[in-house]
């Protein structure tokens, strides 16, 4: 019994290393780009990460008028501020937020699909 060392198998959580990674708004400087399945073909578009020295709102009015859709701010306890979008719009938003000059290309991460 001494020659055989027990394991006890302890519990593994796989995305331990994700959720370190993405546990707050602005965590390594990355703004997050998602996607969520509404009703049938209806999406929504999340934008999660964008610095808290610019105006989500002032944003957002200029995401609205250049892509035709609605959207909105949402204050969330963990993530702070979210821009949420209406459509599949991660593409249009990626390209709106790097020439407007707001995020560099390399910090945008896009989930979905």
């Amino acid at each position: 019994m001494s020659e055989f060392e027990t394991n006890i198998p302890t519990t593994f959580d796989p995305f331990a290393e994700a959720n370190a990674e993405d546990s707050g708004a602005g965590t390594k400087e990355y703004v997050h780009v998602r996607v969520q399945q509404r009703n049938g073909r209806k999406s929504l578009t999340t934008v999660q990460g964008l610095k808290k020295e610019y105006s989500y709102s002032k944003i957002l009015k200029d995401l609205k008028k250049e892509f035709c859709c609605n959207g909105t701010v949402v204050q969330d306890p963990e993530l702070g501020q979210v821009i949420q979008l209406q459509g599949d719009q991660r593409k249009n938003v990626s390209t709106f937020l790097v020439q407007a000059g707001i995020v560099k290309k390399e910090h945008i991460k896009l989930h979905g699909f």
